[in-house]
């Protein structure tokens, strides 16, 4: 068979198209699909109990997980004492760091932070933070969550106070004296570095004041030392003798004021309750300018303290510095140092160790002891508070010497003897402190009385002297 050859030019002819045209678009498709794509596979049904698990999860996790307020062993901070009607003392509105980092107000009227958000903790510096009432203090700031930085020359403070805090990565723990310049970054400084006790301050004076011989002249210029501020002082013809006690209370506090200044922090003064000396008012209350030998064997301490309110007063005034001022009367409780030299660890340490406890003078001079925990209160309100200060922060319930001693022979030992011995220079005869302004602008008081807080710090006091281990823990919570 032949091959047939077929003529197919005729196709040739016909026009073929090329262009692509592509289906026209469905109206609302932008709507539709993501619509069927949540439905398809159940996909809305997860997305709704994701919802509500996280919306169950918000709303019950933070009242589960909130620290008991006790788990710190001390009577805790309510939100109740912060006050927004200032007085005339609060010349600068502040907020806490934390307010600030969130732009919100932390303590609105139902004292919670809004959903969703914790309260940040803030970096806090103690120093003396390894001593009686800066351990106490550290251990409450730990607790509420916050970091804390201790300095510390352990010139009285121990590092036994603050050991149960190592393992902790929201501690620091820096041997450092502060007459010495120190540059961290902080929110918060409270600064408690200085020998309160009469056997520290009188041994070593020179660690508590600086002595003055002329006149210094203060210039303020624009510096970095006061942050837009300095105080320079003219030396000519002024003879200093740095004496230790004053000079860790004026170049310790100026150190602090200045980095306070520096960063933006806000700065908490522990004063004293002898800034009154010898009181002639009674109960003393703030306004009260004191009593003072100036040129006493207490006045190094008095002195020294007196100058380091003036000195935070001027920082706050001229500087813009945000200061508080506390004055501390006499404090007791566990990790007071056992022969310190004050009435109660005198008592308490002597009756111990079967020895006589020794009354200066008639024992009528007066007293008023408040345990350290309600210190430990007083001091983070009034750092968390609107107002500068000085407050009284002390109880103002008053014992003469006799009285303290029989309550410690009701303690440890019905059999305890006195001896009596002569009276010490610039003793003051009468001491107890007005809480007023304390109670109405802190919403602060004591809680604890002596009988109550006594056997606690003895407990303490008998496990160092003796080593006895088995007795309970000295620092449980009341």
């Amino acid at each position: 068979m032949g091959s047939e050859l077929i003529f197919r030019g005729h196709e040739a002819d016909q026009h073929v198209a090329d262009t692509y045209s592509p289906k026209r678009p469905k109206p609302w498709a932008s709507v539709t699909r993501p619509i069927q794509y949540l439905l398809r596979e159940q996909r809305l049904v997860f997305i709704l109990v994701g919802i509500v698990i996280a919306t169950v999860g918000f709303t019950i996790l933070p009242s589960s997980t909130s620290r008991s307020p006790y788990a710190s062993g001390n009577v805790p901070i309510t939100n109740e004492y912060v006050r927004y009607d200032f007085d005339s003392s609060a010349t600068t509105q502040y907020k806490p760091a934390y307010e600030r980092r969130f732009g919100l107000n932390s303590w609105g009227s139902s004292g919670k932070v809004p959903l969703g958000l914790k309260r940040k903790g803030l970096r806090i510096v103690v120093t003396g933070g390894a001593g009686f009432v800066g351990s106490h203090l550290v251990d409450r700031l730990i607790a509420r969550g916050d970091s804390v930085i201790v300095v510390d020359n352990f010139f009285t403070g121990r590092k036994e106070n603050v050991m149960h805090h190592f393992r902790n990565p929201r501690f620091e723990l820096i041997r450092h004296d502060v007459v010495e310049p120190l540059l961290l970054e902080v929110d918060q400084i409270y600064h408690l570095a200085c020998p309160a006790s009469p056997v520290h301050y009188k041994f070593n004076p020179v660690k508590t004041i600086i002595s003055f011989a002329t006149i210094i002249s203060f210039n303020w210029s624009n510096s970095h030392f006061l942050g837009g501020y300095s105080i320079s002082a003219n030396w000519s013809g002024l003879n200093f003798e740095f004496l230790e006690m004053h000079k860790t209370n004026v170049v310790g506090t100026l150190n602090m004021l200045g980095l306070a200044k520096r960063i933006g922090a806000r700065f908490l003064l522990t004063s004293t309750s002898e800034v009154y000396g010898d009181p002639l008012q009674h109960p003393q209350v703030e306004t009260y300018w004191g009593n003072v030998n100036p040129i006493g064997v207490r006045s190094c301490y008095d002195e020294g303290k007196r100058t380091a309110e003036t000195l935070t007063m001027d920082y706050h005034r001229g500087a813009g510095v945000e200061v508080r001022i506390a004055r501390i009367f006499n404090t007791y409780g566990p990790r007071m140092c056992i022969d310190d030299g004050r009435v109660v660890s005198n008592f308490v340490a002597q009756a111990l160790r079967k020895e006589p406890m020794t009354v200066y003078g008639d024992g009528k001079q007066t007293r008023s002891f408040q345990y350290v925990s309600d210190l430990v209160e007083g001091l983070m309100r009034l750092m968390e508070g609107e107002h500068v200060g000085p407050f009284n922060l002390g109880n103002p319930g008053e014992f003469t010497m006799l009285e303290l001693a029989k309550v410690v022979q009701e303690t440890i030992d019905p059999e305890a003897k006195i001896e009596y011995r002569p009276n010490t220079e610039d003793d003051p005869h009468k001491r107890k402190p007005d809480i007023t302004k304390a109670k109405d602008l802190l919403g602060w008081q004591p809680k604890v009385s002596l009988q109550k807080g006594l056997p606690l710090m003895v407990s303490d006091f008998r496990k160092r002297i003796f080593g006895d281990h088995n007795e309970a823990d000295s620092t449980t919570a009341l």
